[in-house]
């Protein structure tokens, strides 16, 4: 009777000792399964910020394609004409010019050089060599500096050289794409030697300057006019002027039609005051 009691007992402290196992066991599965939950969400959340991080980031490198920094290219052209007779008259003309630009959006560059030849039996008539640089340096859109040099040979007119420097100001009166109208004004001197003369002198430059591009690469017209008096006799000045039409031929090659009008108060002895240059040629870009 004894043993049994015995026996009743540890099975009953057995059954005990395997309850509360069992609700040991339960309690750390409930744990774990809180564990890996919440570490899911966390995960999950994790992937979400790192899709939109390079989301954000492939928007700001498509935008930073766009923004391509302006380039400011020389654009060039030469033009040459040549007029040829023979019989009952031997005559020959030829011109070429030169004249490249370039603009940006505080600077801006021209420089040109033109030579005309000319010859009638044998005898030269025309031999003038010509070139020019001009800087202007902007304020605003529309005010800016200058500086200009200019040099000149006429073996005809007696020029045997004529150097001018000026510095001043100039105004965009209009400044539109395919129109510009500009006025510059300043002072100046002037180095030459005309016949057997040297002169050194003062002058005041007025100028002005028109464009207008119809199309692109279709046609143009243009015209300057440049005004420079010496300052202690306005009597003595020179003006030098163009006026020109321009039409395309066929991609980068164009027909140039232009009038040069040269006026000196005081030309060398014997020699008129006026001359008058009419060209016709064909004109290349690039």
């Amino acid at each position: 009777m004894k043993l049994g009691k015995f026996f009743i007992l540890a099975a009953g402290i057995f059954t005990v000792f395997l309850f509360n196992a069992s609700a040991q066991t339960n309690t750390v599965t409930v744990t774990n399964v809180v564990t890996v939950t919440v570490t899911n969400i966390v995960t999950v959340t994790n992937v979400v910020a790192k899709i939109e991080v390079p989301a954000k980031g492939m928007i700001i490198a498509a935008t930073n394609k766009i923004v391509i920094p302006a380039k400011y290219p020389w654009q060039s052209a030469i033009t040459a004409g040549v007029t040829l007779t023979r019989g009952n008259s031997d005559s020959l003309l030829a011109t070429a010019k030169f004249i490249t630009d370039k603009k940006t959006p505080v600077n801006e560059f021209n420089l040109g050089a033109d030579v005309t030849y000319g010859s009638a039996n044998g005898v030269a008539n025309n031999e003038l060599y010509h070139g020019f640089a001009q800087w202007n340096h902007l304020f605003s859109e529309k005010w800016y500096a200058y500086l200009r040099g200019e040099g000149l040979h006429d073996g005809i007119a007696e020029v045997k050289y004529r150097a001018t420097v000026t510095s001043g100001v100039g105004y965009y009166l209009i400044k539109q794409t395919n129109t510009t109208l500009a006025a510059e004004i300043g002072p100046g001197i002037v180095i030459e030697r005309v016949g057997e003369t040297d002169n050194t002198y003062a002058t005041m430059r007025i100028a002005e300057r028109f464009e207008h591009k119809f199309n692109k690469n279709s046609a143009r017209v243009w015209e300057n006019v440049e005004f420079l008096p010496q300052i202690d006799k306005p009597s003595d000045y020179l003006i030098n002027a163009e006026i020109g039409v321009e039409s395309a031929l066929y991609r980068d090659l164009s027909l140039q039609v232009y009038m040069d009008d040269n006026f000196n108060s005081q030309p060398a002895p014997g020699f008129r005051r006026n001359d008058v240059k009419l060209v016709s040629g064909i004109s290349y870009k690039f």
